[in-house]
């Protein structure tokens, strides 16, 4: 009372006039000195305390460091004592240790050797708590042989001591050793080894060494609790969780704060956040460990708004957010895609001085990527004195998920100069960056390489993402072959090499490998079904592809979206079927989105239907009037029908609402380096070679039977004119680069951001056969196989 208002003199009278003194009297002088300012006396009081042999505890020792300008002052007053015994010792590691200054802690225990000043028991408990992480195993491993040859093995504490580092180095073998040879064991024994199974992921263990502990007849206490209900978290069935959650309520524990949070937690990890919420909403009493929890467990469950609108009451209770609340909330933000509330949380977490720790770093790189903003991304791990790979593997995801493809794997490339080895995910990020829109492929060969040499091809998520990179890049029998390696596969594994083999046209064999899934006893999912329905659309298989539609809704329960409308109006439009095709949209049970009646428009557009492509139009333009595609694809549909007056009126109302065509590129890579190409493209430093291949192509085409399509030349020119203008598309000159930059009868393989025209499509037909060369297409919608004449979609696109 008196030191929290100031009144030293009557405090230092009191506390004088005490016969007994114990922690809590000293603790209270000494904080009572730093609050107010009062250093020296704070400092001459420790010592005194020390002098008196009196151990301090976690709460006196962070007193004085706050009344100490550097922990060199701590240590002088220390040096400064007139007899320094074992007890003073042990005080001072174990303030260092209680504090997070190990290093210190186990450099004084050193020193306490050196001056021959024999460790007790508590001096060794003390030590082993300081050597608790990973770069101090070894140190701790010493201090278990020193403790052995003085012969305090059997001591409870140690063992104690010894087993909770053990289980915090995740060496929970070692822990277990050192538990099952203790002779004597009490409730911490039981609550260290039990919290190693919990943290480490042994949740059976964790219950069965529970049940043991009742056998024995030590009485659980709310650290037990909690470590039980954090093991029953990992475990796959509630029911579990439930029954222990009925345990508690008999111990009558239930009510504590750190019981409290386990079960908010346990609850939320299930997904059960009704219960998480019920008894979040009945604990009398709240920390900021149960707020983080809750705000968790609704990210988690992909609850953001709700961990959004939580986190503003835990402001209002006047609970101060730590790093975790933070990081949880920033998952929050970007969940929602909520890049304005991001950056005012991430301004909270400025002011309260978290922005520096690596995990919060981590989740502000997340929160930006999500939000579309790369550049704060990058600002963010730019200021980050030594991102871990969780902030390198962020950071590249962030690149690869905003179509920086080349900026990822740049990244990557620096995150394997710094020696800071990647994990399965970070592997899985960078070859998303390799199947971007440019092609990569060597790059993902050097990846795939890299992966086999780290150790992490068998992991799923990997081998997934590789099938995806193989796929992408055009060599769906690369894909086919880490598919077929793979031990466990799980339904991203199914729907890559489904949706591989659909985009490569190759539907016999997606609806081939989609029977194999079932017989598997892998149940389909809604991005199955996108596979299944788009391999059936590329080649026509319109019976099989509404039978696919049925038995997806009857058989499997999956109500269709949007994505799965427009497959079937994809299907049917394509087929030529498009009267059934706007009786189906019309009929839809959910209001047609733009991307479903852009489907319609592009089947317009193949198959020449005016009046259907402008009703189309007209509904994506009410939509998205901002889209460029449906003015251009209904400006290409006026300019095929001849309807020039018409086309001019469209690319009028284009200007006018400010909508600029979308630039088609076609890309190519060559000895690792990409190459970029638009239509009559004259900067490329081959141009020359480029324009001279093309013109002795043109005239060994003609001679094989090619007549330019002119009707694929969308301007109001002469015939002459069209014919220059078809013959110098961005996809022929990339051709053309590619047959002058690499030898006889290799492979080439190009990327078109657009559809590729019809033209170039039959010129690349004739290419092959002339050249005997296999040419790859990777258009905005599939793969286009070119071999001997023949493309692998036999026309049907």
């Amino acid at each position: 009372m008196y030191t929290k208002s100031g009144s030293f003199v009557d405090a230092r009278q009191v506390f004088d006039e005490m016969p007994q003194r114990n922690i809590v009297t000293w603790n209270a002088m000494i904080a009572g000195y730093a609050r107010h300012g009062h250093r020296r006396e704070a400092l001459e009081f420790f010592r005194q305390m020390l002098q008196a042999g009196m151990v301090t505890d976690e709460v006196g020792f962070s007193s004085v460091l706050k009344a100490c300008s550097s922990l060199a002052e701590l240590k002088q007053v220390f040096d400064r004592l007139s007899e320094r015994n074992v007890v003073s010792w042990t005080s001072m590691i174990a303030g260092y240790a209680q504090n997070g200054y190990a290093e210190e802690a186990l450099e004084l225990f050193c020193q306490m050797q050196w001056v021959d000043v024999e460790p007790n028991e508590f001096t060794f408990a003390s030590v082993l708590a300081a050597s608790t992480s990973q770069s101090a195993m070894e140190t701790g491993k010493q201090v278990q042989a020193h403790i052995v040859k003085v012969g305090f093995e059997s001591a409870v504490s140690v063992g104690n001591a010894l087993v909770t580092m053990y289980a915090k180095c995740e060496q929970v073998e070692d822990a277990c050793k050192v538990f099952d040879k203790m002779p004597e064991r009490d409730t911490v024994s039981w609550n260290a080894m039990n919290v190693g199974y919990s943290q480490s992921g042994y949740a059976e263990e964790a219950l069965g060494l529970f049940c043991a502990m009742q056998e024995a007849g030590t009485k659980p206490n709310r650290v037990t609790l909690a470590s039980v209900l954090k093991a029953c978290a990992g475990l796959t069935e509630l029911e579990y969780g439930a029954q222990f959650h009925a345990y508690v309520i008999k111990t009558g524990l239930e009510l504590q704060v750190c019981v409290g949070t386990a079960l908010v937690d346990m609850y939320g990890k299930f997904g059960a956040m009704v219960n998480s919420s019920k008894i979040f909403a009945n604990m009398s009493e709240r920390n900021v460990v149960s707020w983080t929890a809750m705000i968790a467990g609704y990210v988690q469950n992909t609850l953001s708004e709700e961990a959004l609108h939580l986190f503003c009451q835990m402001q209002v209770a006047g609970i101060k957010p730590n790093q975790f609340t933070f990081s949880s909330v920033l998952g929050a933000c970007a969940g929602l895609k909520a890049l304005e509330q991001g950056k005012q949380i991430h301004a909270l977490s400025i002011k309260a001085g978290f922005e520096t720790y690596e995990s919060l770093g981590s989740a502000l790189i997340t929160m930006y990527v999500k939000g579309g903003n790369t550049s704060g991304a990058l600002e963010v791990f730019s200021r980050m004195s030594e991102p871990d790979f969780v902030s390198w593997t962020a950071m590249i995801a962030g690149f690869a998920l905003n179509g920086h493809g080349a900026e990822a794997l740049k990244l990557f490339c620096q995150m394997h100069r710094k020696r800071i080895k990647p994990n399965e995910f970070t592997f899985g990020s960078v070859l998303g960056a390799c199947a971007a829109q440019a092609p990569a492929v060597e790059i993902g060969k050097q990846v795939h390489a890299c992966i086999m040499k780290s150790g992490y091809e068998s992991a799923v998520c990997v081998a997934s993402a590789l099938v995806t990179m193989y796929a992408k890049c055009g060599s769906i029998e690369a894909a086919n072959k880490v598919f077929e390696k793979m031990r466990e596969r799980d339904i991203v594994c199914w729907n890559a090499m489904i949706t591989g083999y659909a985009q490569h046209g190759c539907a016999k064999e997606a609806l081939q490998l989609f029977e194999q899934m079932q017989q598997s006893g892998m149940n389909p999912d809604r991005i199955t079904f996108v596979g299944v329905l788009s391999a059936c659309s590329h080649v026509g298989f319109v019976d099989e592809g509404r039978s696919f539609f049925s038995s997806m809704i009857q058989d499997y329960n999956i109500t269709p979206g949007a994505e799965h409308y427009a497959c079937i109006v994809d299907l049917i439009g394509r087929a030529g079927h498009l009267d059934e095709a706007i009786d189906f949209i019309n009929k839809m049970p959910i209001e047609a989105d733009a991307m479903v009646w852009r489907t319609l428009l592009s089947a317009c557009r193949v198959h020449g239907n005016v009046e259907l492509g402008k009703h189309a139009a007209e509904h994506i333009l009410e939509l998205e009037p901002q889209d460029s595609a449906a003015y251009v694809l209904l400006s290409n549909i006026y300019s095929a029908a001849g309807r020039w007056d018409d086309r001019v009126k469209v690319r009028k109302l284009m200007e006018g609402r400010g909508v600029k065509k979308e630039t088609g590129y076609t890309w190519i890579e060559v000895n690792g380096k990409v190459h970029t190409f638009v239509a009559r493209d004259r900067s490329h430093s081959h141009t020359t070679e480029i324009y001279s291949m093309l013109e002795l192509l043109h005239g060994q085409m003609k001679v094989a039977g090619y007549v330019p399509d002119t009707n694929f030349v969308l301007h109001d020119v002469a015939e002459e004119q069209k014919e220059y203008f078809l013959f110098h598309h961005s996809e022929k000159l990339a051709i053309a680069f590619g047959i002058i930059s690499t030898p006889p009868r290799t492979p080439i393989q190009i990327v078109k951001n657009l559809r590729v025209c019809g033209d170039c499509h039959n010129a690349t037909k004739f290419i092959s056969k002339i050249l005997e060369r296999e040419i790859v297409v990777r258009d905005a919608n599939r793969f286009h196989h070119f071999r001997d004449g023949l493309c692998s979609c036999g026309d049907y696109w």
